[in-house]
């Protein structure tokens, strides 16, 4: 680290030093404890630096009130939770369960609201999570001799599942560490990195690399892309792909809704659609077809499993869902129903109403950093991660990799602090 960028209080030194501490959690199973720990430690002391206001130390005091859109998202969650204790007693799913779904919850619908809430309201500087990622790529790059020689040399795909797996959670697979995995579809390998699978670890290489691209330092800069890249490449995951150009250039690109002379290309373009259009629809359906066509099986397994979930939840649960995923049939895999897909699964699970828990702070998040996306590079970072979150969610269930992304949540909980000191006329903090 330079001595112009290092933590400057405690916060900051429990938040850089758990992330770049990421690998060595990883190699104890503990990142799945880490997440949720952190999460819970640090909304404590942001309620308590907002209770105590200038009583506490300096370096802990709240830089603000809580923004907007933090707001939306702690209300979001919370009723996240009573939806989760409606589902369970509309289907008599007894108190054992529904503990164990409540301690589900404060692992990870949570950590959605938690994490932006302590990017808001302690005194965290942008520049020490963008560092803090590129040391985690620093030892990522370190690592990958290691990881991709592991299976011509005859090295096992799972070293160790951690005793932490005690403590419970979605499954094993957070507990357990990987040097590599094989494709069932090809049976070639691929890597999952410190994730829990592949396609997660694509994106978590797309986080790294938006996060390097505001790095000011040009080594660390690079270390970041280039391990970023590595990991989308090497998770050979297609939603890696897409996110690494699209992530990329459209924050980038924003500003241009400003500039006449783009909307002026904008509306030739348009026009010309007239012509070209017929061959630029079947080309974008070829590669649509194409994109499905990579990894066919996964892509069945995934439209059947969502197609269920709607169904189910249409025809059986429709306001507050099923209470919790619930095993698939064969023609799935047997996975269960109510995964895959964030969306899908909050119907399935939580119905309308924890399906709207998710939509609005969400819309009003997107909102917040398209804004702020054309009027300057600041809101570049912030617009990158909710493109980010949205691809996930059509992917993944975004709840259970939360204690993954708290970086990029933090982030945002950051960039709402900074548009609304804007509001309030309050000048920058250096580093922010």
């Amino acid at each position: 680290m330079t001595p112009d960028l290092r933590p400057a209080n405690p916060v900051e030194t429990l938040v850089y030093k758990t992330l770049v501490w990421t690998w060595p959690f990883y190699f104890v199973g503990a990142l799945y404890v880490v997440g949720p720990v952190l999460a819970w430690t640090l909304g404590a002391i942001a309620v308590l630096s907002l209770y105590l206001g200038p009583a506490i130390r300096s370096d802990l005091r709240a830089t603000g009130t809580i923004p907007p859109v933090v707001w939306a998202w702690l209300i979001g969650m919370a009723a996240m939770l009573v939806v989760l204790w409606l589902g369970h007693l509309d289907w008599s799913l007894g108190t054992k369960q529904t503990i164990k779904s409540s301690i589900g919850w404060a692992k990870g619908w949570a950590l959605l609201a938690l994490f932006p809430l302590a990017g808001a309201v302690l005194p965290i500087r942008r520049d020490i999570l963008v560092r803090g990622q590129c040391v985690v790529a620093l030892w990522t790059l370190v690592l990958a001799p290691l990881l991709l020689v592991a299976p011509y040399i005859g090295l096992p795909e799972k070293i160790f599942t951690s005793p932490l797996k005690a403590i419970g959670g979605p499954g094993p697979e957070y507990f357990s560490v990987y040097l590599f995995t094989y494709d069932p579809a090809t049976w070639t390998p691929r890597w999952q990195f410190y994730a829990p699978w592949s396609p997660f670890a694509a994106l978590l290489g797309v986080v790294m690399v938006v996060f390097a691209l505001e790095e000011k330092n040009r080594n660390w800069k690079a270390i970041g892309i280039a391990a970023g890249v590595f990991m989308i490449l090497a998770s050979k995951s297609r939603m890696g792909l897409v996110g690494l150009v699209a992530c990329t250039t459209v924050p980038r690109l924003m500003p241009l809704l400003l500039r006449g002379w783009a909307w002026q290309a904008g509306a030739a373009l348009t026009a010309s659609m007239a012509v070209i259009g017929p061959m630029v629809m079947q080309s974008m359906a070829d590669g649509v077809k194409a994109f499905k066509g990579a990894r066919a099986d996964s892509t069945r397994v995934r439209e059947t499993l969502q197609r269920i979930a709607y169904e189910r939840w249409k025809g059986e649960a429709v306001w507050f869902g099923h209470g919790t995923v619930q095993p698939g049939p064969h023609i799935v895999e047997f996975m269960p129903i109510g995964s895959h897909h964030t969306w899908y699964a909050l119907l399935f699970v939580k119905g309308v109403a924890g399906f709207a828990a998710l939509l609005v702070p969400m819309v009003w998040q997107t909102w917040l950093v398209m804004y702020d996306a054309t009027r300057g590079p600041r809101g570049r970072l912030p617009m990158a991660i909710v493109m980010t979150l949205i691809l996930l969610s059509f992917g993944e269930n975004m709840e259970i990799e939360a204690y993954m992304l708290w970086p990029a949540l933090m982030i945002l909980g950051r960039h709402a602090r900074e548009m609304s000191d804007d509001r309030l006329g309050v000048p920058a903090a250096k580093g922010s």
